[in-house]
């Protein structure tokens, strides 16, 4: 009986999955459990595996294709089996086209499954050595009879070796591979040393056309409701950093000592930041329908910039975690970001969101809120600025702007103020997360 398979449903806002890739063709034999496309939702790539055993045909949906949660996009079918009715639609692509047998491949004693193999891939049989009971050729036979590339219609490679190859513009072709049976992976596209001619798929030229597409238009559709729907209501505080910097170098002194990771700008925002909001719920709180949940538990995303646009990795309950747990969670989840290698819970359940341009020389901004959260924290670079001290003396110290942008329909001025007053009270006194 056909099994369906259809565009599955991974995080609990979603609507649609754009196709990123089919790692099988149409007339493949795959295993259930077997990964053979990959996804992307607004958030993160997902590779999605097969729900069963026998041939992959009828695939509907193309690369780039948006659809709808539940929508059949292909079925996997038992050996001999033909499409079900509802896969002749006029919007389902037809079948591949299978080569029929050579006269000498139907005498040739073989396996059903490497039959249909030999036929899928147009492999004469009479060529293949036979390994199996009797001299009947087996499926690997025809594996071992192909190249890598002829065997996957490209060449063999783990998915996150695949997005790794996309987003270093890197042609897996020309990648050799260190796995099993000359597997490709991430690692090895990493080492990959590109010619002269290979060009990035980062570097855009003029005048040419980005499909709005995946998590690019997801991006554009969210940000413009959030923009259109939610009042925004923007403070900015300037704090000096000289404590903070000291601070931060104590910690990485102790971590060295101890053989731990080193605690980054990240991971202080965000343990300060989870600090001061579990003084303000306003602040930790979404507006639902009629209703303001005020959040118990403090998930903090911190906004990191990827190719395709932004993705909110969370760490979760922030507040009740020690600095060197977040510092090394924090390392993770941007590391993961990067290599598109999140899954489903590391995006979800955020309650505030820190998003930081420091590192490009952005001194101040402001963010747009990432729904249902009530706020966000635009933090800028650190610059040495003229400053004058309480007691009249006149210094250079580093200086920092922050900028809170808060739903203003749900948290008031003077909320916003109390919070932002208190922040930069704790990021000049980073001592206090020790209190």
């Amino acid at each position: 009986m056909a099994i369906e398979m259809i565009m599955p449903k991974v995080d609990m806002d979603q609507e649609t999955g754009t196709v990123v890739e089919w790692l099988k063709t149409d007339g493949q034999q795959v295993k259930e459990g077997e990964t053979i496309l990959v996804i992307e939702t607004d958030k993160i790539a997902i590779d999605v595996e097969a729900p069963g055993t026998g041939i992959l045909n009828g695939i509907s949906a193309n690369q780039g294709d948006v659809i709808p949660i539940g929508t059949v996009i292909a079925y996997i079918l038992e050996e001999g089996e033909k499409l079900p009715a509802a896969a002749a639609s006029p919007s389902a692509p037809e079948p591949a086209a299978v080569p029929e047998p050579t006269a000498a491949a139907e005498e040739v004693s073989a396996t059903p499954v490497a039959k249909k193999m030999a036929e899928t891939l147009g492999v004469d049989l009479s060529r293949v050595t036979p390994t199996g009971k009797g001299g009947k050729v087996t499926k690997d036979d025809v594996q071992s009879s192909l190249a890598p590339a002829a065997l996957s219609g490209d060449v063999i490679a783990t998915p996150a070796a695949r997005r790794t190859a996309r987003l270093k513009g890197v042609d897996l072709s020309r990648v050799r591979g260190s796995g099993p049976k000359g597997r490709i992976q991430a690692s090895d596209v990493e080492n990959f040393q590109p010619g002269a001619g290979m060009v990035a798929a980062s570097h855009v030229q003029s005048g040419g056309t980005i499909p709005l597409i995946g998590m690019r238009r997801t991006i554009a559709e969210r940000l413009t409701a959030s923009y259109q729907s939610i009042p925004h209501i923007q403070f900015t505080a300037r704090v000096d950093m000289k404590n903070f910097i000291n601070a931060r170098n104590d910690y990485n002194e102790l971590a060295i000592e101890r053989g731990d990771e080193k605690v980054s700008v990240t991971a202080m925002l965000v343990k300060l930041v989870s600090m001061v909001i579990a003084d303000h719920p306003m602040i930790n709180s979404s507006l639902v329908e009629n209703s303001i949940i005020l959040h118990q538990d403090i998930n903090i995303g911190v906004a990191v910039a990827i190719e395709k646009g932004l993705i909110v990795p969370v760490v979760k309950n922030a507040n009740q975690k020690g600095i060197s747990k977040i510092a090394v969670e924090t390392n993770d989840l941007v590391k993961r970001a990067r290599e598109e290698t999140l899954v489903g819970p590391d995006v979800r359940g955020g309650t505030f969101t820190i998003t930081n341009l420091g590192p490009f020389g952005v001194e101040q901004f402001n963010a747009i809120i990432n729904p249902p959260e009530a706020g966000i924290l635009a933090i800028g670079a650190t610059t040495n600025e003229v400053v004058a001290l309480e007691d009249g003396a006149i210094a250079v110290r580093p200086i920092m702007r922050f900028t809170l942008s808060a739903d203003h329909r749900i948290v008031d001025g003077a909320v916003a103020a109390r919070f932002i007053a208190d922040l930069k009270t704790t990021f000049e006194n980073p001592i206090l997360m020790n209190y």
